[in-house]
């Protein structure tokens, strides 16, 4: 499978959660060693009111029961939407390879924006990092999707 292959099931659980009034964001797990997903997860921070319940974090917690250890060396994330401080942070934790993500977030993103948190001599890991993948196609889905926010929101009205 290519990376592209990930990224688009990683896509397809985006468009879902968006489908569930969720922010769009999908991430894939996959075992490095035979290519295999081996975890998904899409956003449920409202489905769950978790405001911890983003797709990385799901994901990454769902890969450290199916192999009963809290560090996944072998495996790569596909995640997409550039990771926040707290999933960046998760996915070091997890000695995760290599993290994969589709658009930019220069608001809310801690990988290439913000803290750019694997820059950091403090940090204990720091996977391989490639941004941009599938990155049209992922910034599209996040902008029809609050597009489609802003136009039912009344004015004056903050749904969060």
């Amino acid at each position: 499978m290519t990376a592209t292959h990930y990224m688009d099931h990683a896509l397809a659980l985006a468009q879902a959660a968006a489908g569930l009034g969720e922010v769009p964001v999908g991430a894939v797990i996959v075992d490095g060693t035979n290519g295999r997903i081996i975890a998904s997860a899409a956003n449920r921070t409202e489905t769950d009111s978790d405001p911890t319940a983003h797709a990385e974090i799901l994901a990454l917690r769902a890969a450290a029961a199916r192999f009963g250890s809290p560090r996944l060396p072998n495996c790569d994330i596909y995640v997409t939407l550039e990771p926040c401080a707290m999933c960046a942070a998760a996915i070091a934790f997890a000695r995760i390879r290599r993290l994969y993500f589709g658009a930019f977030d220069p608001k809310g993103g801690a990988v290439d924006h913000g803290p750019r948190l694997y820059q950091h001599p403090t940090i204990h890991h720091t996977p391989e990092v490639y941004g941009g993948l599938r990155e049209t196609a992922c910034a599209q889905l996040l902008k029809d999707f609050f597009a489609i926010r802003r136009r039912d929101t009344p004015p004056g009205c903050d749904d969060g």
